[in-house]
């Protein structure tokens, strides 16, 4: 708790460029819960790392996705906005948690087993204890909830084990995290293979919508989405394509996918296709216009920086000393 306000925190990695999926399915709604939380959105460029980045362009991206975030509608006044390697505890805490979590756990973590296919001539140490910093991440500003995708359920999980193995020997030093539960986000598909989440790491630059995308890319990439040959605007699982065309139609137009069956009945997919075009376009706009225009001004996002990581650090060091005092680590003389 911080001001009686729950603690709420999230973060994206800092690779790749952010797809329509990230933005409707997690960014979009974070705006919202300032108001009913503390809130830290973290640029996770630490866990960036566990694959080869150009150092150029991973600063490049880091910053580029904290200028999102604010461009998006996040207020660095009223949510605490940072590079996660700007604050130390993330790295010194995940180090004693690494002595709190047994091979076994991390064995059994399905996303190490899909990165280490991936990448297999860098299957590395970071890549195996991924998920003691994330734990470390989250639990370092004693966040009681995370937003969360079925993807990252496993990683909670696991996070929540660690803190209740250490309060177990320790006393209560950890808050145990829950899951989010609001207003879950749009699930948005590949639109090249509705199967899969769209990912800013697909290879096929036309099954996502990148956030910077201009209308002509996102209107061209809408008209070559995969859909099938019944031809009509049906929201059913035998549909996956239009289903996904629908989920997006809803989520950028606040509508319901009866709605959207009844507006395009008797029309085809190509005036579905171009209406769901548009309709990105326009929630992408204003986004779009807000971060060119933060862009330019390097001295107000330095500020926001230079606050927002002194914000985080203070509250960082608070549990991080704790931890440290329990372990039996000397007191630091000030």
């Amino acid at each position: 708790m911080i001001d009686d306000k729950k603690v709420l925190f999230s973060g994206m990695q800092s690779t790749g460029n952010l797809t329509l999926g990230n933005y409707l399915g997690a960014l979009k709604n974070w705006v919202s819960l300032s108001d009913e939380y503390e809130c830290f959105y973290s640029v996770v460029d630490m866990h960036s790392i566990t694959v080869r980045q150009d150092p150029a362009e991973l600063r490049k991206r880091a910053r580029s996705l904290l200028t999102l975030y604010i461009a998006a509608g996040l207020d660095p006044k009223k949510n605490c906005i940072y590079y996660q390697s700007h604050v130390s505890g993330h790295a010194e805490l995940a180090w004693i948690l690494n002595c709190f979590t047994y091979m076994g756990e991390l064995n059994r973590m399905t996303q190490f087993k899909d990165k280490a296919a991936k990448h297999a001539d860098n299957i590395n140490a970071g890549l195996f204890t991924y998920p003691v910093l994330m734990a470390a991440d989250i639990l370092l500003y004693q966040a009681d909830v995370v937003p969360v995708g079925k993807d990252q359920l496993q990683h909670l999980e696991i996070t929540r084990d660690i803190a209740q193995r250490f309060n177990g020997i320790y006393g209560d030093v950890f808050t145990i995290p829950e899951p989010y539960v609001g207003k879950s986000g749009a699930r948005i598909m590949s639109l090249q293979d509705p199967s899969k989440k769209m990912s800013k790491s697909d290879e096929n630059q036309n099954a996502s919508i990148y956030l910077m995308d201009d209308p002509d890319t996102i209107i061209r990439k809408f008209k070559r989405a995969v859909t099938d040959s019944e031809a009509c605007v049906r929201y059913c699982e035998e549909q996956p394509g239009i289903r996904n065309l629908i989920d997006i139609y809803c989520a950028c137009n606040d509508v319901k996918p009866e709605d959207v069956e009844k507006e395009f009945d008797g029309k085809g997919y190509g005036d579905f296709k171009m209406a769901v075009g548009e309709s990105v376009v326009s929630v992408l706009k204003p986004l779009q216009e807000r971060y060119e225009q933060l862009s330019k001004d390097k001295a107000y996002l330095d500020s926001i920086i230079k606050e927002n990581a002194e914000k985080a650090q203070y509250y960082s060091n608070k549990t991080l000393r704790k931890v440290q005092k329990k372990i039996g680590f000397p007191e630091r003389i000030r």
